[in-house]
């Protein structure tokens, strides 16, 4: 590989229409989800054990709603305000579905999670998404 991986940042080049603060925290959990996926996938894949079922079983463990709900727990505590804010966004956004394998409350934890993601995500705070991922990290391997 030739290619630095931070050469992939040139990928992503599409910003948002609208600022992050006035995106519907639900657009933001739609590109949170994805951006939390893609960096739970790396990590399993950053692993020894390339078996699909392998893969998927190690990433659910992470991104499933149950999950997200009680990573948002641990980490509430080390939010900022503003952070804060777009939590409760996220949680109280109306989705129209359900989870499949998560109740309720869950499910809106983890899509205030996402949301929160999603934003910092699209607001380019880097340095910030990346200690709230490698927290995700950390809190589910003590766990």
């Amino acid at each position: 590989m030739s290619e630095s991986f931070t050469d992939a940042a040139n990928l992503f080049v599409f910003p948002p229409s609208k600022s992050p603060h006035l995106l519907n925290p639900l657009v933001l959990a739609y590109i949170g989800d994805a951006v939390y996926e893609v960096y739970i996938r790396q990590f399993v894949i950053s692993g020894a054990n390339h078996r699909p079922n392998h893969l998927h079983k190690a990433s659910t463990g992470y991104v499933s709603a149950k999950a997200q709900s009680k990573l948002l727990e641990a980490l509430m505590p080390m939010l900022t305000e503003e952070e804060v804010d777009m939590v409760k966004r996220g949680r109280n956004a109306k989705s129209g579905t359900t989870a499949k394998n998560a109740d309720v409350l869950e499910y809106r934890h983890s899509t205030a999670f996402e949301c929160l993601i999603g934003y910092l995500y699209y607001k380019q705070s880097f340095e910030r998404l990346k200690e709230i991922l490698d927290f995700a990290l950390a809190h589910k391997q003590n766990a």
